[in-house]
């Protein structure tokens, strides 16, 4: 009887320790509590609103300019679904990934740089998360370019509490400033400072904890995926004057210029659906065929269907002088309307003059003379 009563006063002890234990790992995975050293699971992921800093921000928001709401920053269109809870990869690069306004940054830069340089222990846990030297932060930050994503967006984010960084599963929604690398990857998430990697796991956001948004579809999350070489611009939609930004890379907006090629698609199209093939960057597509442009006479050639004039027979001459002298090289041969081509020369042919030697005058003098009398005859 003794053994049975303790039994019954050990297994709801256990029991409640178990839960405990649970909700302690559930709150690390979120990053909201619980041991600064956790890491979130893969099955794990914290829905993140665009505006939200979350409970362990690495700095203040540097997120700046006018704010970009994710209504207008995510096009709804409907398109097919993917596998359930899978989200869509899309690489880097994509024209449209981003968006963001002309000659305006997303995030301000110099005040992140400033803001991790307070404090020394925290500005080497950010540069050991982002995997550079803490004397190579300054250039490896400036070397990003700030913009807005387009999409809900599967991310490994990183928090910083008492000295230690944690590692959580997140969806950032879409609206969400961000600074990309030169491969296209989210690197820092402005609002809160957090560095951020491509997600861990199969990128599937069903399992998403916390408040959702409006609009919040799992099978709509996107994966970006690192452009297959460094990219020296982004494309970006500027979706306040429905227009396309070429934006270079580390750039805040200064350079900010018309695509040399714009994407086959608008600035609003739903980056989520289908979306026509894009070549690599640094390529031209190719211009479509055009029709051959149908062959043209040479200049000297008679139009069709008009008769050439006919150079009267001077008095005295017989009429085979009008006969065309046999084709010389390098004369034109000129079609007829029947389609045949004629022989022409390529010029009006000389008069042979007086042969050296000869008492004969030239043969525009004889023929003026055969043409009546008179001074002028005569000459």
């Amino acid at each position: 009887m003794p053994s049975r009563i303790r039994l019954r006063r050990t297994v709801p002890a256990l029991l409640c320790a178990g839960f405990v234990l649970v909700a302690g790992c559930a709150r690390d995975t979120s990053g909201s509590g619980g041991p600064a050293t956790a890491t979130a699971g893969a099955a794990d992921v914290l829905l993140q609103p665009a505006t939200d800093p979350g409970a362990a921000p690495f700095t203040a928001s540097t997120a700046s300019g006018p704010a970009l709401p994710p209504d207008t920053a995510r096009t709804r269109a409907p398109r097919s679904p993917a596998a359930p809870g899978r989200a869509l990869r899309r690489t880097g690069s994509t024209p449209g990934l981003y968006a963001g306004t002309r000659a305006v940054p997303s995030c301000d830069v110099e005040a992140q740089i400033r803001m991790l340089a307070v404090e020394a222990a925290r500005e080497e846990a950010f540069a050991r998360t982002v995997s550079v030297a803490r004397d190579e932060l300054d250039g490896f930050l400036r070397g990003l370019t700030p913009v807005v994503l387009r999409a809900d967006t599967l991310v490994t984010g990183h928090g910083f509490r008492d000295g230690s960084v944690t590692a959580y599963q997140s969806v950032l929604q879409a609206g969400t400033a961000v600074l990309v690398d030169a491969r296209g990857l989210p690197r820092v998430r402005c609002v809160c400072g957090n560095p951020l990697d491509p997600p861990a796991g199969p990128g599937d956001a069903s399992a998403g904890t916390g408040r959702r948004w409006e609009g919040f579809d799992p099978a709509r999350t996107v994966v970006v995926e690192p452009a297959a070489r460094p990219v020296t611009e982004l494309v970006i939609a500027d979706l306040a004057h429905h227009s396309w930004i070429a934006r270079p890379a580390g750039d805040e907006g200064t350079g900010d210029r018309v695509p040399e090629e714009p994407p086959p698609y608008t600035p609003d199209t739903d980056i989520t659906g289908p979306l026509p093939d894009v070549p690599p960057p640094g390529t031209k597509r190719p211009k479509p065929p055009t029709e051959p442009t149908p062959s043209r006479p040479p200049e000297d050639c008679p139009t069709p269907d008009v008769p050439a004039p006919q150079t009267p027979t001077p008095p005295g001459e017989p009429a085979a002088a009008r006969d065309v002298p046999a084709r010389e090289p390098g004369e034109t041969r000129c079609p007829t309307p029947s389609g045949e081509p004629t022989d022409k020369p390529s010029a009006v042919p000389s008069i042979p003059d007086r042969q050296p030697g000869s008492d004969e005058p030239p043969t525009s003098i004889r023929l003026l003379r055969g043409a009546g009398d008179g001074p002028a005859a005569r000459w």
